[in-house]
């Protein structure tokens, strides 16, 4: 397990399954809202107090969860004051959790824009956050249009980029993630237009950013 602090009130928790003494272990699972996760949550949470003096005592937090294939996954957690809890009588046990999960696969991801324009808006927005670094952050990606709906299919995604979170979460904030599986990829090299080859975002910056 690695405990990185991001900011004083935001920590990154990389999970492997090597981690756990049973190698056998379904980490999806874990993401899911049972009394094992928030057991194993809860442990994570003293250990980030200690390690990196992350204090979440009278705090509501944010609990974005990530999955990087079936071996990996990475929880990004922000905590914000709750004006109405007594902190003195707070715990753990007692702190108000919002969970925001995704599952991305950590060889493809496919994520569907409605409209040609939601994905122009998101390379806008890549362009405008100067934390996101796309520099080895995927091998290729590609846009195509099937059925009058844009897919962009993501190849070799670093698992460890620093960006990787930050990326993800703007994705979410632009389209929906599609489950990636070899029948799609399939359909869409078969039946869809491909509409940007190669390094689709960085040619969307290039050409369909907004111009001040």
């Amino acid at each position: 397990m690695k405990i990185e602090k991001i900011t004083e009130n935001k920590i990154r928790i990389i999970l492997k399954k090597e981690d756990f003494k049973d190698k056998t272990i379904d980490l999806e699972k874990i993401i899911l809202n049972t009394p094992d996760s928030h057991s194993l949550f809860l442990e994570i949470l003293d250990r980030a107090e200690k390690e990196v003096n992350f204090n979440t005592n009278g705090h509501k937090l944010l609990i974005e969860t990530y999955m990087q294939g079936e071996d990996i996954c990475v929880f990004t957690i922000t905590k914000y004051m709750e004006k109405n809890i007594n902190t003195k009588n707070s715990s753990k046990k007692h702190l108000i959790v919002k969970r925001k999960t995704q599952v991305f696969n950590n060889t493809s991801i496919i994520s569907k824009f409605n409209e040609f324009e939601d994905f122009c808006d998101f390379c806008d927005f890549i362009n405008k956050n100067h934390t996101i670094n796309l520099k080895g952050l995927f091998k290729n990606c590609l846009l195509y249009n099937y059925n009058n709906t844009y897919y962009l299919v993501i190849d070799g995604i670093n698992p460890y980029h620093t960006s990787l979170n930050s990326f993800n979460s703007s994705l979410l904030e632009f389209s929906s993630l599609l489950k990636c599986n070899k029948n799609f990829k399939f359909k869409l090299k078969e039946h869809a237009k491909i509409i940007i080859r190669n390094n689709a975002i960085n040619t969307g910056i290039k050409y369909f950013t907004y111009k001040k």
